[in-house]
């Protein structure tokens, strides 16, 4: 197998363990690769550009935290590699693997012992009049739409298979997916799903009325969210990459034809939840 190495910048301790994951790797017969600013850190890997990495690797190990598996999966998630995320940072929702785990868990991958899971990704396409239309990203978390400086209300119209969902007057709207429903949308007061749900959350950020609440809704449906404020807006995916989306302009939400896919976690679900967020826990 062939392992790509993405490394969390200005992290030492990231390099350090790409050392050791890199020998024990090289002892299981697996071939490295990886990108040009990492060519010193494992020397004997081969070194390709961020645009041929996903086509270039079998399996890609993210150190750092969700932030860089974001940035791992937008470079490997649509040619289908599974990633295998060794936590590095604080909270590490989708970076499932500790340090000390990191060494028996990655042999295990190599060998074809490790599960993986697929979750739901979004495309998003930008429509309409202004630069930027026609363009697309992929999201694993959520796209967001918000002011672009000045703190007033904005309207954004939804529509799913051309039906009108709304008008939101708001800050803003997060479309999350299930992975993306314990990041922003949780803190807008969003639900939670569990990450093998299909389906994606429109939630309102501050809404100026009591009836609008965070919608789920099927993925495979055709979701548009229109820019009626009178003003631009900003599009935010990930929060990896950004485009000022103007009065008229769009956004097209669909499933993305390949899913996220990762190295299967060695806690279930509920016990992450219980780790990062103290879920069930008893507030004193």
């Amino acid at each position: 197998m062939r392992f790509g190495f993405l490394l969390k910048r200005g992290k030492p301790e990231a390099r350090s363990l790409a050392v050791e994951l890199g020998r024990v790797l090289h002892e299981q017969g697996c071939a490295l690769v990886v990108l040009e600013e990492e060519a010193a850190t494992l020397p004997q890997a081969r070194v390709v550009p961020g645009a041929d990495l996903g086509g270039a690797v079998d399996a890609l190990v993210v150190l750092g935290g969700d932030g860089t598996l974001l940035l791992g999966a937008s470079l490997v998630s649509d040619h289908g590699v599974p990633i295998f995320g060794v936590n590095l940072g604080s909270l590490g929702f989708i970076t499932h693997y500790a340090r000390g785990e990191a060494d028996a868990a990655l042999a295990d991958a190599c060998r074809g012992k490790l599960g993986i899971e697929e979750r739901v990704r979004l495309t998003v396409t930008i429509g309409g009049p202004g630069a930027g239309a026609g363009q697309r990203r992929s999201a694993v978390n959520d796209a967001v739409l918000t002011q672009p400086a000045l703190a007033r209300l904005l309207d954004l119209e939804a529509r799913l298979d051309g039906a009108v969902i709304a008008t939101y007057k708001a800050d803003g709207l997060i479309v999350a997916t299930p992975t993306g429903s314990t990041a922003y949308t949780l803190a807008a007061g969003g639900p939670i799903l569990t990450p093998d749900v299909q389906a994606m959350v429109l939630t309102p950020i501050c809404p100026h009325t009591l009836t609008h609440r965070p919608l789920v809704v099927r993925p495979d449906a055709e979701l548009r969210v229109t820019n009626v404020s009178g003003g631009a807006v900003t599009l935010t995916v990930d929060g990896q990459w950004g485009h000022e989306i103007p009065d008229g302009g769009w956004i097209d939400v669909r499933k993305a034809e390949r899913p996220l896919r990762l190295f299967k976690s060695p806690t279930p679900f509920f016990g992450i939840l219980r780790q990062k967020l103290s879920w069930g826990e008893r507030q004193v």
